[in-house]
């Protein structure tokens, strides 16, 4: 079964609850198979690292660790609101995904198939 995420690399998120929450971030991964999402700045763990070569360092590390997707919320690029995300077909039909709050389109999903 194929997990659907409501965000997409690229989105600006705020966290919902947690020990990071109301905090602001941009998306860097997105996990479907684990329903898991990576924002930038949220969730930072510490990693103690072992130098492999003598080019590269040991040390304790600082890197951002996945979170739930049901934790994070979109915000809204047009309003600058936390919002659902709702879907959308168009008139020459694309699916698109739309703000809840001001119903503004967000960006396409799917294409025109041509042919």
């Amino acid at each position: 079964m194929i997990n659907k995420v409501h965000v997409k690399k690229g989105d600006t998120v705020i966290v919902l609850n947690g020990k990071d929450a109301k905090k602001k971030g941009k998306v860097l991964a997105v996990y479907p198979d684990e329903s898991r999402v990576l924002v930038e700045g949220v969730n930072m763990c510490t990693k103690h690292r072992k130098a492999r070569s003598q080019t590269q360092q040991g040390g304790i590390i600082h890197q951002e660790a996945p979170i739930h997707s049901s934790k994070v919320m979109l915000v809204c690029p047009r309003c600058g609101k936390p919002t659902r995300v709702g879907k959308k077909i168009l008139e020459n039909g694309e699916k698109s995904r739309m703000c809840k709050k001001c119903n503004e389109i967000i960006d396409t999903i799917k294409k025109v198939k041509k042919g």
